[in-house]
């Protein structure tokens, strides 16, 4: 994010303060994600207004001072700004994945150009990346923001002596808001056409309304460059203002605990909510006489905000980097404490570094001067040498390290590449099915002939003499594919290829991000076209909680003669507990609910999951769908005792004996 490069001396009161406050929300919400502020998300909102008040007020007085706006000064103080930090960020991460390896080495050299040419919002909506997914370990996927800051940087300088044409101070905030408000219109209506959520949070046309309100702010400010009304500095408005102030502080916060939806409440909701509070708090911290601004700037804020550019650079693909390091997992919802203190400490040095090394000097004396510099530590001292020929014999490694990460860098993730191999696998076995008779199903889809019901074991009528008094043992026979009807996710999906060999013939339909309440509306689909077997396997826990009322629609939708196989689910999100435990629950008040156990299966043989800890690869398949077929011939087992009982009272009664007691 964008911290002041200001061409006058003078600062804004309560914007390194504002900065620390959006940064700390940022961080807190990627690094302790189970933490309160779930909604942290809308820190980088506070960096978009205040970038929208901060660089239009630079503009204007720029403008209203030379009587014109300098552009190319304006685009060198802002590569002086961005450029140093952002290339070592780039160079230093891209080689530490190289050292890592695997699934943070995805599309790096897309991320990088991405990156350098400050389109990464663009580029990652064209390749269909998700901000919100765990699944997708992104190196610099929080590089979008500061693509759309840069954007707006490039383009309004252009576009605001247009603007200034209007002579009116009103009809110009007007005009920003209108379009703020056309921009937060147009995300809701992306958001409700159903889009993907990442097009409609990327979107530099979409998420411009922070920086629009910013824009708006600095219009009404400047109009006022000649003095607040008198009254403006009075007691009772000063205590207003600071009072306004902490109540927008406060609110900030307040939204930042509201968990993100997938739904206008958060997309425009919650960020229009954000930027409206730090507008409110950056005039508040400009007003005469205040004092909010002072409070926000005291000395550790002020300390964090001088450094947020570099905190907010270096924080996500410094996690994204340990967790691959240390858990071998991609980011979740579950990031261990310790890993996310470490991570914050790393981040802090780094961003310090940054600081002192790379972006002050090259702040204070642009490009040219900073090689200058170098040059002449190498006609210096000893020590002096030394510390030149590091620098450049890092920057060479770096370099090299970044080009090894490119080509090393695969086209999919694991999970991708394991959800990718299942879709294969069905579309395959849907143009070459299984042949008639690896199914146990009769012509018409049914179940084979018997009076058991589901998987009936054929067990023959008892005809024994009386004398023995003994029926039969029970007889359990083989449930075959032709009798399974599997609902699931992407773990389901990701598991298909081992599914259709371990049950030739078997129904799979699945579909990653598919939440339990899909369930009753497909086996309901299936119901009526004659195509629901007697057996129906749901794996439908990973993308969210469960309840009784969405598990009674998936009873209610198989009917009574069909047995229901819950598989719990796996994975390193906050709600997996919840899940597991509502299954069991619901399963042990319903004698044709069964569990399968593919938590309890795998969660010793972690090293079986794609990258993410969620999705098994080949291997992984195989336990998921044995774990499915231990619940299925468990089923099968109790099924053919039950037959086995009644046959053996009938063989009793028949006999004229008293039927014994079951055994």
């Amino acid at each position: 994010m964008v911290t002041t490069t200001q061409s006058t001396r003078t600062r804004f009161a309560g914007l390194d303060g504002l900065r620390a406050v959006a940064v700390m929300l940022v961080v807190v919400y990627h690094l302790f994600p189970s933490w309160l502020l779930r909604g942290g998300f809308v820190g980088v909102d506070v960096f978009f207004v205040i970038s929208g008040f901060l660089i239009t007020t630079l503009l204007l007085r720029e403008a209203e001072a030379d009587g014109r706006i300098r552009l190319r000064d304006f685009w060198r103080r802002r590569a002086r700004r961005l450029l140093p930090a952002l290339v070592a960020l780039l160079t230093i991460c891209s080689t530490l994945a190289w050292i890592v390896g695997g699934d943070v080495l995805v599309r790096l050299g897309q991320q990088l150009l991405g990156a350098i040419t400050f389109s990464y919002n663009w580029v990652s909506i064209a390749d269909g990346g998700s901000y919100f997914s765990a699944a997708t370990p992104e190196l610099f996927r929080n590089l979008w923001s500061l693509a759309v800051e840069e954007q707006f940087y490039v383009l309004w300088p252009l576009v605001l002596p247009l603007v200034l044409l209007i002579p009116r101070a009103w009809a110009r905030i007007g005009l920003a808001l209108v379009l703020a408000l056309a921009s937060a219109g147009w995300m809701a209506a992306v958001v409700l056409s159903g889009a993907d959520l990442t097009r409609a949070y990327f979107g530099t046309d979409t998420h411009a309304f922070g920086i629009l309100l910013g824009v708006a702010l600095a219009f009404g400010l400047h109009a006022l460059r000649d003095g607040f009304p008198a009254w403006a500095s009075r007691g009772l408005m000063r205590h207003t203002a600071n009072a306004a102030g902490l109540l927008a502080l406060a609110g900030l916060v307040l939204v930042a605990t509201v968990p993100e939806s997938p739904t206008i409440a958060s997309f425009p909701g919650t960020i229009a909510a954000a930027s409206i509070l730090t507008a409110v708090a950056i005039a508040a911290g400009l007003w005469p006489g205040g004092r909010f601004g002072q409070l926000l700037d005291v000395l550790p804020m002020r300390w964090i905000g001088n450094r947020s550019y570099g905190i907010y650079l270096w924080h996500w693909p410094l996690l994204v980097l340990v967790m691959a390091g240390v858990e071998g997992a991609a980011t979740s919802t579950e990031v261990p404490f310790m890993i996310g203190l470490g991570t914050l400490l790393l981040t802090l040095l780094a961003a310090e570094v940054s600081y002192r090394m790379l972006e002050t000097p090259v702040r204070r004396h642009g490009f040219r001067g900073a090689f200058r510099m170098l040059r002449n530590a190498f006609a210096g001292t000893p020590s002096t040498r030394f510390g030149a020929l590091a620098s450049v014999a890092a920057a060479v490694i770096l370099l090299g390290g970044t080009s090894a990460a490119i080509a090393a860098a695969p086209a999919a993730t694991s999970t991708e590449s394991a959800i990718e191999a299942g879709a294969a696998a069905l579309a395959e076995a849907e143009e070459s099915p299984a042949p008639e008779g690896d199914s146990a199903t009769g012509d018409d889809g049914s179940a084979a002939a018997g009076d058991g019901g589901p998987g009936d074991g054929g067990v023959a009528p008892v005809a024994q003499p009386v004398s023995q008094a003994v029926a039969p043992a029970p007889a359990p026979t083989p449930v075959g594919g032709g009798e399974i009807t599997a609902v699931g996710d992407s773990v389901m999906l990701a598991s298909a290829p081992s599914l259709l060999d371990r049950f030739p013939g078997i129904q799979v339909d699945a579909e990653v991000s598919r939440s339990i309440w899909a369930a009753p509306g497909i086996l309901q689909g299936l119901d009526a076209a004659g195509q629901l077997r007697p057996y129906v396997v749901v794996a439908l826990g990973t993308n969210g909680p469960v309840s009784a009322q969405a598990l009674d629609g998936i009873e209610n939708a198989i009917g009574p003669d069909r047995h229901l196989v819950l598989v719990n689910a796996f994975a390193p999100r906050d709600w997996i507990a919840g899940v597991n435990s509502e299954l069991q629950e619901y399963a042990a008040s319903h004698p044709n609910v069964t569990i399968a156990d593919w938590s309890d299966a795998i969660a010793g043989r972690t090293d079986l999951l794609a990258g993410d800890h969620i999705h098994p690869g080949r291997a992984g398949g195989d336990v998921f769908a044995d774990t499915v077929a231990t619940a299925v011939d468990e089923v099968e087992q109790q099924r053919a005792l039950r037959q086995y009982q009644d046959e053996r009272r009938a063989h009793y009664l028949n006999a004229g004996l008293a039927a014994p007691l079951p055994r």
